[in-house]
């Protein structure tokens, strides 16, 4: 079972030049082969994205522009992670509740999945997200 110890912070590559850096990602680079890649942009400040876990999918989600909050919770305990760097992913593995919030003006979310969408893969529902978690 996943809890928040297997949570990352990912430092992602970074090709630094005077004219500006370049990040790369590949799939060496993640923990895992990624399949779909997706971002979330124009998010007002005051909504919330997520608000779901996947039962079998792994996510990196990147803050690309601006900043965003993200609320993870194991069916335990939660943590809040604070992405303002698009050279920092953060990865969160199967079985996370996830919410997206507090999103600031220009804010991109950069997403990077192991799998393509999958609506089976989805728990929408928190009261049966914490059941599948006993």
């Amino acid at each position: 079972m996943t809890t928040l110890k297997d949570i990352q912070l990912l430092k992602l590559p970074v090709v630094e030049d005077t004219r500006g850096n370049l990040a790369f990602i590949q799939n060496d680079v993640l923990p895992f082969e990624f399949k779909r890649v997706y971002y979330l942009f124009d998010v007002p400040s005051n909504s919330f994205r997520g608000s779901h876990s996947h039962i079998n999918q792994s996510e990196v989600l990147i803050a690309l522009s601006g900043s965003f909050e993200v609320v993870l919770n194991d069916g335990f305990e939660k943590k809040s992670f604070f992405l303002n760097k698009p050279n920092i992913g953060l990865y969160i593995p199967t079985g996370m509740w996830r919410e997206l919030e507090n999103f600031s003006s220009g804010a991109v979310c950069l997403v990077f999945a192991s799998d393509i969408y999958n609506e089976d893969d989805y728990i929408r529902d928190f009261d049966e997200f914490l059941m599948s978690k006993k």
